[in-house]
């Protein structure tokens, strides 16, 4: 019987897009396909990251959109203070009932801080999508209900535009705006995980890359990436996580939103998926 192999990528702001991108580089310099994969789940960063690599250019080529200024997308610098964020978030969730509450107020909170036009965040994201179209293979971008607290999950026939859902899916809530799509509104996919990795049960075999530190406190809204790798391997799922290690932290930056670090992040990646890939490639198709 074949195999199945499932492919997740996290959210980490456009520093882990590089870092993703720069690991998949470094896996393949080193032999191990992952872009075969049956299914790729994609959040926020993630969500980016599963467009590129549906547009049909090479790894490659990629890479040079991360490290090479001139290719690079039009970032909006964010300023984005980790300890703020997570007390105003404490503040804002203080008293909430349960997940789905705290879902809630998350989007309504998104809703009403002003943060850049709506149109001029879709522009940024459209940058870094060498194609618009959707890629013909099974993907999975998610999102989150900004009224309801719902993940949604977009694919290639939920008849929703590409730049539309990764837009929606990167949407970090108190940084930039919640995305109209028809007459909802959506919010970053990492309301409900940072990885959804749950969207991989039934995949016999399953990468995550996840650009957040192993060991960072879950955010309270959602399941634990352990809580999802535990639930797939007592289905049976041979499960490989890679984090960033300590040089691709240093490379990172404490601002994930900082589109100045993408050039190191992406090289930082792109050693360490070198140095990962004897472990992964155990779980994997070798290349070639």
């Amino acid at each position: 019987m074949t195999s199945r192999f499932a492919l997740v990528l996290g959210g980490g702001g456009v520093a882990g897009i590089a870092w993703e991108t720069g690991v998949l580089v470094g896996l393949a310099d080193a032999g191990v396909d992952v872009l075969g994969a049956d299914l790729i789940v994609g959040t926020s960063a993630g969500s980016a990251v599963t467009a590129q690599l549906g547009s049909g250019l090479p790894l490659e080529d990629l890479f040079r959109r991360q490290v090479d200024p001139a290719l690079q997308a039009r970032e909006i610098p964010a300023d984005l203070d980790l300890t703020d964020y997570a007390r105003t978030i404490g503040e804002i969730l203080a008293g909430a009932e349960d997940v789905a509450e705290i879902r809630r107020r998350i989007g309504t909170w998104a809703g009403e801080v002003r943060t850049v036009p709506e149109k001029k965040r879709r522009e940024a994201v459209a940058s870094r999508l060498p194609s618009f179209d959707w890629p013909e293979r099974p993907i999975a971008i998610v999102a989150v209900d900004a009224e309801t607290g719902e993940r949604r999950i977009f694919g290639p026939e939920s008849g929703v535009g590409l730049v539309d859902a990764v837009t929606a899916s990167c949407a970090v809530p108190g940084i930039w705006p919640p995305v109209s799509i028809g007459d909802r509104r959506y919010v970053d996919g990492g309301v409900h995980s940072s990885e959804n990795a749950d969207l991989a049960l039934g995949y016999d075999r399953v990468l995550v890359l996840s650009p957040m530190s192993a060991g960072t406190p879950a955010p309270p809204w959602g399941g634990t990436l352990e809580e999802n790798v535990e639930q797939l391997r007592r289905r049976g799922s041979t499960v490989t996580v890679i984090h960033p290690d300590e040089a691709s932290l240093t490379a990172m930056g404490p601002n994930p939103l900082d589109p100045s670090v993408r050039e190191v992040s992406a090289q930082a990646g792109r050693a360490q998926g070198r140095r990962e890939a004897g472990r992964t490639a155990d779980g994997w198709r070798s290349a070639g």
